[in-house]
C-alpha cells in the first residue's frame, strides 16, 4: 500500500482552522492528532487514504477500536467532532457531495459539574498569600492568583496578558480569547492596587516595563507549567479539593458570581463563552444555594 501523506489529505483543513477560524495551537494540535490517528487506521485497516473512500462503517470500526482500548466517551466525542468538522469543510469546498459522519451517533457523556472553591476558601487562598506578599515570589503568586479568581480569565489569556491591554483609568483590561475574540474584563479597586504594585516591583527588580505583564518569580517569561505548579501548591494549602488547576479558579469566579445573583448572560460574556449552554453548568450551584437558604429560612422546611 502507498504511504499516506497526511499533509496532502487534511493540511488544507488545518490551515483553514489556523488562518480563517483563528484556532489556538492547543486546539489545532488536538485536531491534527485526531485526524492522523483516524487516517492511519483507515489506511492500515482498509487501505484507504482518500476522504471520498471513507465509509460510515469504517468510522464506526475505528471508534469501536478506540472504545475497546479504553477511550472515554468524551474522547470519542472529540474525535467525532473533529471528523464532522473535517468532512463538513470538504463538502463546503465541493470536494465531497455528502459527509459519512451523518449517520455516526455521538456517545452520551455524563455531565461533569465544575469544581470550585467555597467563598471562605477563596478568601483564605488570597489572604494566605497576601500575608507574605512583601517578598517578590509571594507578590508574584498573589497577583497571578488574584487575577485568575477576580477575572475568570483562561490560563492562555493570563499568560498572554500585555501591559497595553490594561486600562487602569477605566478599571478594565482586554483579553484575547478563543478564536482571537477580544473581550473586556472589569478590575476591582483591590485588584488594581495589587497590579500596580506588581508592575512597580517588577520594574524595580527586573527593569521590565513593557511586553508581558506577568513573569515568573525570577523575571522570566511566564509559561503554563509554572502557573499550574503555583496554583496547585496554593490550592493545596487552602483547600481539600482533589483537582487543583488554574481552571478551578475560573470555575470559582463564575460560581461565586452566580451565587451572588449575577445575570447568566453577563457571566457568559465575562467568561467569553460562545454559547449560553456552556455557562448554564454554573446554575446548578445557584440552585443548591437557594435550596440551602430555603431549608434554613422556611418554617416548614
Amino acid at each position: 500500500m502507498p504511504v499516506l501523506d497526511p499533509f496532502a489529505v487534511y493540511q488544507p483543513f488545518l490551515d483553514h482552522l489556523r488562518f480563517q477560524k483563528r484556532f489556538s495551537e492547543h486546539t489545532l494540535l488536538a485536531y491534527s492528532t485526531d485526524l492522523k490517528q483516524g487516517f492511519d487506521y483507515f489506511h492500515s485497516a482498509y487501505g484507504v487514504g482518500e476522504p471520498a473512500q471513507i465509509l460510515p462503517a469504517m468510522i464506526r470500526s475505528w471508534l469501536a477500536e478506540g472504545k475497546a482500548s479504553g477511550l472515554t466517551p468524551r474522547s470519542l466525542n472529540r474525535k467525532i467532532s473533529t471528523f464532522k468538522s473535517f468532512f463538513k469543510y470538504l463538502v463546503r469546498q465541493g470536494q465531497l457531495s455528502s459527509s459519512p459522519m451523518a449517520s455516526i451517533i455521538t456517545p452520551k457523556v455524563s455531565k461533569r459539574l465544575p469544581v470550585f472553591l467555597k467563598e471562605t476558601e477563596a478568601m483564605e487562598l488570597i489572604n494566605g498569600v497576601q500575608i507574605g506578599a512583601e517578598d517578590w515570589p509571594s507578590l508574584n503568586a498573589l497577583t497571578i492568583l488574584t487575577l485568575l479568581y477576580s477575572t475568570g480569565m483562561r490560563l492562555s489569556e493570563l499568560i498572554g496578558l500585555k501591559h497595553e491591554q490594561i486600562d487602569y483609568g477605566r478599571a478594565s483590561l482586554k483579553v484575547l480569547g478563543k478564536g482571537n475574540k477580544e473581550r473586556v474584563l472589569p478590575l476591582s479597586p483591590r485588584l488594581i492596587e495589587v497590579m500596580k504594585n506588581y508592575a512597580h516591583q517588577k520594574q524595580e527588580k527586573f527593569g521590565l516595563t513593557s511586553g508581558s505583564f506577568l513573569v515568573t518569580h525570577t523575571g522570566k517569561t511566564l509559561y503554563p507549567k509554572y502557573v499550574w505548579a503555583l496554583v496547585n501548591k496554593h490550592l493545596g494549602e487552602a483547600t481539600t479539593l482533589d483537582k487543583k488547576s488554574p481552571h478551578v479558579l475560573r470555575h470559582t469566579f463564575a460560581t461565586h458570581l452566580m451565587n451572588q445573583g449575577a445575570d447568566l448572560n453577563a457571566v457568559k460574556e465575562l467568561l467569553g463563552h460562545s454559547s449560553l449552554a456552556a455557562t448554564q453548568v454554573y446554575t446548578h450551584n445557584t440552585i443548591g444555594k437557594l435550596q440551602e437558604i430555603h431549608r434554613k429560612a422556611h418554617p416548614k422546611s
